[in-house]
């Protein structure tokens, strides 16, 4: 996960509220629907507990920029996506509380984390996020770009358990939800957007939503 997480930091050299935040709106009036400590106790593997640890500051870190942009530029994709990414995270706490994991957030500071590549991949965000609205918006984009590949690799890679599958399914769905809505919020500022790191072709899949 952290090489994707550096990599978009060097690579990120990319220079109106509309209707399609109730794509946001829909998902934040679901749930997953089923209670995962309900679902097999499944003794999780060395990698299978980094990435949960990993996961859940990585969620934080989505909701933190985006609160953060919300209060800039007002625009309400960006609350409406914070609070997705609220619900995120603590889906992956329910695992971590689940299987008796040390929580990497003690202090629920916005801003502020444990890891320190988390850490300098959010002040690097936040400071390109400042710059503009269509900055901002790119911003969001990459983030959940970030976010799909890293779960990606997580379920191709590492994940065996099913309770942990079905909880990062849903996350990779409302990421999928959340970079098709800021793409649409990009389109009426006038800028065709193109993918900063995924594949070409998986990334018209998800616009497409096929």
């Amino acid at each position: 996960m952290l090489p994707i997480l550096l990599s978009s930091i060097l690579i990120f050299n990319c220079a109106s509220d509309i209707n399609s935040d109730s794509l946001v709106e829909d998902e934040n009036q679901t749930t997953f629907g089923i209670d995962v400590t309900d679902m097999n106790y499944e003794e999780l593997s060395p990698e299978e507990t980094a990435g949960l640890i990993f996961m859940r500051e990585e969620e934080k870190l989505a909701r933190d920029v985006y609160n953060y942009l919300y209060a800039k530029w007002e625009m309400r994709v960006f609350n409406n996506i914070a609070q997705s990414e609220q619900k995120h995270t603590d889906a992956i706490k329910t695992l971590i509380d689940k299987y008796e994991l040390e929580d990497p957030i003690t202090n629920d500071t916005p801003g502020s984390f444990m890891n320190e590549d988390l850490q300098s991949l959010y002040d690097t965000l936040v400071a390109k996020g400042d710059a503009s609205l269509v900055d901002a918006l790119l911003v969001g984009a990459l983030i959940e770009e970030v976010d799909i590949l890293d779960i990606q690799k997580e379920l191709d890679d590492h994940v065996d358990n099913e309770d942990v599958i079905f909880v990062y399914d849903n996350l990779l769905y409302g990421s999928y939800n959340h970079l098709r809505a800021f793409v649409k919020n990009l389109s009426r500022q006038g800028v065709v957007y193109e993918p900063q790191l995924l594949l070409e072709k998986v990334y018209n899949s998800i616009i497409n939503n096929n």
